[in-house]
């Protein structure tokens, strides 16, 4: 076993004593004493699974691995998760063992090890199949694999732990940059854990399909909510062949379906949505971006009897801010619902003082799932947690019933000819023409404009575009650079479009017709 000792810095937040740490206030033990006779944990693509009878010890015996390898309580500890059972099972292990779990995706730990070991101060590396990266001191750093083996009878109970312990660092899922780690607490998970469920009215007879990596807090929320409730959760790595996924749904009896808006979008595009029957599904759930009114329609049509739940979320507050009921949507198109029961928002100006409904301004959230803040970047921390109200960086407006509708970033507009316009709004309008499948948008300077719109469009299959058509498409007052057509966007894990990743003018395009 490697010698156990890492360099780290500690962040600034507030340390409270142990004395009234109590294993009640442990998220993976809360979680463990709420599984039911239907919970399980189900790999799809390999044909294995847990039970309730096995769970509850998998969880516990994963934890004491991680600390008979040496860790102590509050060591933080790298998890490389892949779409599988184990990954989950050391995550939930880690967090009931009293550790800080760092899940990853398996590919960026092999990818950048060592940067990643810096970001966090990790005293561990996990993955199922065994660490492989390269640049990393093994002299200083545990490196651990696979699942614990013979398992004794008897169950540990969770380690104890206070609210404002830290469980996790959940990375940031944004498009335009390099993550950063939220400090994720037990409270906060058993807050938003808990007001999520009464949000979706989740019973411990749901099941999820999990197509969404755990590293990423939508992903992880659809494990932690399905559990607590008492159901289980379905992993399925093969999206990119999403009829398998389908068929996958039905075979499991899944009632929960959760996807960002490319996956709503492969699912309508590629995929045998009408033809195959999905009898379980009652439930759909949209989060990380705006998913055009036109293909919610869509999917609403092409699954009547499943629900289907817009909702807006930051990893900064743990999971989800809002959900719109399903009964709603057609009388609120386009917003993302009310603030969940435990949260309380406001839309301000730059000032900071309160607006009256219907008027866009900055969108701060204030609650019990909001997280303390940036590991290791109090600059940061500082400028985006203050006061216990986290600013979420979202322009957004309320009416008077309290529905939000999140009107873009800060940052993501562009002012041509003196108007300032919304990459999500621009997104929105090109996403509407015939024959795109998908679309995103970059600002570049004009010499008359401003600034100028560069669009990146993928075609469906078979559809041909024109710039003329593009344009034709857009407000007159919009100043239009360029039009690409390229095979596919480049997405980050999550699935998100990776907006730092689109290719430059001076790199080579499939196509430019603008």
């Amino acid at each position: 076993m490697c010698a156990r000792s890492c360099a780290s810095s500690t962040p600034n937040w507030p340390r409270e004593s142990k004395v009234n740490a109590t294993p009640e206030r442990n998220f993976a033990g809360r979680l463990v004493q709420r599984l039911g006779p239907n919970s399980c944990l189900i790999d799809a693509a390999a044909a294995r699974a847990a039970g309730p009878e096995d769970l509850p010890r998998l969880i516990a015996a994963q934890g004491r691995a991680l600390l008979a390898a040496g860790l102590r309580p509050g060591d933080r500890v790298l998890l490389g998760c892949s779409l599988a059972p184990a990954s989950a099972l050391a995550y939930l292990g880690a967090i009931h063992a009293g550790l800080v779990a760092v899940p990853v995706e398996e590919r960026a730990l092999t990818a950048s090890p060592a940067a990643l070991l810096k970001a966090t101060g990790a005293k561990a590396v996990w993955t199922e199949a065994g660490f492989r990266g390269a640049g990393v001191d093994q002299s200083s750093i545990l490196l651990l694999r696979g699942n614990p083996a013979g398992e004794p009878p008897a169950l540990t109970p969770p380690a104890a732990v206070r609210d404002s312990d830290l469980a996790a660092l959940m990375a940031t899922s944004g498009s335009t940059g390099a993550p950063r780690f939220v400090m994720v607490s037990h409270g906060n998970l058993i807050a938003n854990t808990e007001t999520i469920i009464r949000s979706q009215q989740l019973a411990g007879d749901d099941r999820a399909m999990l197509v969404l990596p755990l590293s990423y807090c939508f992903g992880a929320s659809l494990l932690h909510t399905h559990l607590y409730a008492g159901g289980g959760v379905v992993f399925d790595r093969r999206f990119m062949l999403p009829d398998h996924v389908l068929r996958a749904i039905a075979e499991h009896g899944c009632t929960t379906f959760a996807g960002v808006p490319t996956v709503y979008h492969v699912l309508l595009g590629r995929a045998n949505i009408g033809g195959i029957k999905l009898p379980s599904l009652r439930r759909l759930l949209q989060a990380g971006g705006r998913l055009t009114d036109g293909k919610i329609n869509e999917m609403r049509a092409a699954l009547p009897d499943a629900k289907f739940y817009v909702m807006y979320g930051q990893t900064e507050a743990t999971a989800r801010i809002s959900c719109l009921e399903p009964e709603r949507w057609e009388a609120k198109p386009g917003s993302v619902g009310r603030p969940l029961d435990n949260l309380t928002v406001r839309i301000v100006d730059e000032q900071g003082h309160h607006l009256p409904a219907g008027q866009t301004g900055h969108l701060w959230v204030q609650g019990p799932s909001i997280a303390a803040g940036y590991w290791n970047n109090p600059v940061e921390t500082e400028r985006v947690f203050q006061n216990g109200w986290l600013r979420t960086g979202d322009l957004a407006r309320q009416d008077e019933e309290g529905y939000l509708w999140i009107e873009g970033r800060q940052e993501s507009f562009l002012k041509m000819r003196g108007r300032r316009v919304s990459f999500a709004e621009v997104e929105a309008t090109v996403a509407a023409m015939k024959g795109v499948y998908e679309c995103a948008t970059r600002a570049v300077e004009h010499a008359e404009a401003g600034e100028a719109l560069q669009l990146f469009i993928v075609s469906q299959q078979g559809a041909s575009l024109g710039v003329e058509e593009v344009r034709r498409h857009l407000p007159p007052h919009w100043a239009l650079d360029s039009v690409h057509l390229v095979s596919e966007l480049p997405k980050t894990p999550a699935g998100k479009i990776a907006l730092a990743a689109l290719p430059n003018k001076a790199q080579s395009l499939h196509a430019v017709i603008g």
